[in-house]
């Protein structure tokens, strides 16, 4: 199955207050530093997949047939930084001639220069993080872009014919109205961009607007940050405008021009995260996801962090920090045995959250998928897509005993309007998809608060910047 690559650059012009992700304000020296340090991890993603039980390279299915640079703003590093990343990636790894190759762009940076780097790169998507198209609602958050500003940088990219553009758009904006995110939205409809993002706006604890609102506070806008049942009204008011233009909702954020091009409009980088397609990331906050060779059968070679990991969750040690994926002298025999024991689906592994953690070469943290991990991210990964889920399929792959178990949960959601079943195919309703979090808790075991935050993927990939 071929690969997706994802490489974060955690680099901002500013920091938004609504950002919860790893991502903040550096010198350009830290550009240089982190862009050699992304090169070498790079440069050892054979040994790093081998290390995690997958001969990367062995079948031609490894090939790649996405590329993502998100983060962070990709755009603000320079020309040769930017070349030496794409010319590391294509040295480790067949591209695939028909893969989608998307950068995160901040509106302001897209001068003529770096669209010619783009192009350069064989970049041919451009996702651009707009949020608002009204000018005080972007600034009150930090954006430094206008309205004017958009529109110029998208027909600069159209003139160099990166027509796949995806514009992002933020439902719940201090001083957003019913009447000004209506606006944002007609806006977005008459550029004609081919794919649209529509998030509501997230309050928790990892952003500075959010910790406001949490506290009561009035700083960073906070007082006109519009009640959850507007921001769900604005996006419901999303849905039904941009349903109305032919741009078609397939995911709960995620919507495409619909006709003979609807297939390529849909972002295949973000759809491997929501199929469980194998991908591998890069940098800072960085997330992959691979299968080991066979259910039941041990992995290429051992990975003695793995292992440690694997042995924690059988006996209910804590899990002590390593000193590295390969600094532990842990035996292969072990592993092996633990493998077969828990029947392994595949792995999930993530890079530190912080510049300092990743400079500083801390430990992957490493997440084995077992098949009652795998069939929970089935439920919560796929019920994301508009299309849902097929439970025939699901019952081929890992038994009609064990889909069995959910059935009551199915039942109870279709009763409370959250989920519609036809035939074999479950999907999420209307209503489902603003209480999305509550549908996916319901198929969760209490173990899966880990896995949950790991694969939100969004992970990096598909949230707002």
């Amino acid at each position: 199955m071929p690969l997706g690559l994802y490489i974060s650059v955690p680099f901002c012009r500013t920091k938004c207050s609504y950002c919860n992700f790893a991502s903040d304000v550096f010198s350009k020296a830290a550009y240089k530093n982190y862009v050699t340090r992304l090169l070498e991890d790079i440069a050892h993603s054979r040994q790093l997949a081998s290390e995690m039980g997958y001969a990367l390279g062995a079948t031609l299915d490894d090939i790649a047939d996405s590329i993502y640079l998100g983060g962070g703003t990709p755009s603000i590093l320079d020309a040769p930084q930017l070349l030496r990343i794409f010319a590391a990636v294509r040295t480790q790894f067949a591209v695939a001639p028909y893969a989608e190759i998307t950068v995160e762009c901040a509106p302001g940076t897209l001068t003529p220069a770096l669209v010619e780097t783009l192009l350069q790169c064989g970049v041919n998507r451009v996702s651009l993080g707009v949020q608002s198209f009204v000018d005080h609602e972007a600034q009150s958050v930090g954006r430094l872009h206008k309205r004017s500003t958009v529109l110029e940088e998208i027909a600069r990219l159209r003139q160099a014919g990166l027509t796949n553009i995806n514009i992002d758009l933020i439902a719940g904006l201090p001083h957003q109205t019913a009447e000004s995110w209506a606006f944002s939205l007609a806006e977005t409809i008459a550029t004609g961009v081919p794919h649209v993002s529509v998030y509501m706006l997230e309050v928790d604890e990892d952003s500075r607007l959010g910790r406001e609102l949490i506290a009561g506070g009035a700083r960073y806008h906070a007082h006109f940050v519009p009640d959850d049942d507007a921001t769900a009204d604005f996006y419901q008011q999303a849905c039904e405008m941009l349903d109305c233009a032919a741009i078609a909702q397939y995911e709960i954020s995620n919507f495409a021009r619909t006709g003979s091009q609807l297939q390529n409009n849909q972002s295949r980088h973000n759809l491997k995260y929501w199929t469980r397609q194998p991908y591998l990331g890069f940098g800072v906050d960085a997330h992959s996801m691979l299968p080991v060779l066979a259910w039941g059968r041990a992995p290429s070679r051992a990975c003695p962090e793995r292992n440690r990991r694997v042995q924690a969750e059988r006996t209910g040690a804590p899990v002590k920090p390593g000193v590295g994926l390969t600094g532990w002298n842990s035996s292969a025999a072990a592993l092996n045995d633990a493998i077969k024991e828990a029947h392994y689906q595949a792995v999930r592994f993530a890079t530190p959250d912080s510049l300092d953690a990743y400079m500083n070469r801390v430990p992957h943290s490493v997440t084995p998928v077992s098949p009652q991990a795998a069939i929970e991210e089935n439920f919560f990964l796929g019920l994301r897509l508009n299309r849902g889920i097929d439970l025939k399929k699901l019952r081929a792959e890992f038994g009609p005993e064990t889909v069995a178990v959910w059935e009551s949960a199915i039942r109870q959601c279709v009763q409370d309007g959250l989920l519609e079943q036809q035939d074999a195919i479950l999907r999420l309703t209307s209503r489902g998809r603003l209480l999305s979090n509550e549908v996916f808790g319901r198929f969760l075991s209490e173990k899966a608060t880990e896995r949950t935050t790991e694969t939100k993927v969004g992970t990096g990939h598909v949230n707002p910047r």
